[in-house]
């Protein structure tokens, strides 16, 4: 008698163990998955406070590169102009020579240049933080994954309350606007 109790008390502690696993299985799911959203919103804040700070260099680097740009077109303009007298030309072609000297030098030390560096250093910058949003999307996207896997299959769906809301969400999937190709035409 006292071998068949041990033997029903060790089965139901089995099972009670097993039902307590499956319970603590949905709920380390659901905070997963709520971890991997809270992710997923680190990345959106980091992206979002190096979106002013990367247009802002680019700003000032286009500034730089425009002004160059627009003392060389306009040098170019005087230089042109047949209304100068010969002083006033040759003052013109030595401006518009060093500017061109200046935007050469540029050209070749294109990468050295501070505000190149700069600018370059925000672009990678910016794509790391792009690839961390991709990643937490994905890893969220596994994670509910998983959270659903295990509050929709029996048994586990006897836990599906203790999942609340959590087991509702979305996936994170691209808009149709992501999916369509770019057109490099339109930027140039």
């Amino acid at each position: 008698m006292i071998v068949i109790l041990i033997t029903v008390l060790v089965f139901v502690f089995i099972i009670a163990c097993y039902i307590y696993g499956l319970y603590v299985r949905v709920i380390q799911n659901k905070n997963t998955t709520l971890e991997a959203l809270s992710g997923i919103d680190v990345q959106l804040r980091k992206r979002y406070d190096l979106i002013p700070n990367v247009l802002t260099i680019a700003k000032k680097f286009m500034e730089h590169e425009t002004e160059l740009f627009d003392k060389i077109t306009k040098l170019r303009t005087q230089a042109i102009n047949g209304k100068l007298g010969s002083k006033a030309k040759f003052d013109a072609e030595a401006q518009l020579d060093t500017q061109l000297k200046t935007l050469m030098v540029n050209v070749e030390n294109y990468p050295t240049l501070k505000s190149d560096a700069t600018m370059v250093q925000a672009m990678k910058t910016y794509e790391e933080v792009e690839e961390n949003i991709s990643s937490a999307r994905r890893f969220y996207n596994s994670a509910l994954t998983e959270l659903r896997n295990s509050v929709q299959i029996f048994p586990g769906s006897i836990f599906r309350s203790y999942a609340g809301e959590v087991a509702n969400f979305s996936y994170f999937e691209t808009d149709v606007a992501s999916k369509q190709p770019i057109n490099a035409s339109q930027y140039l």
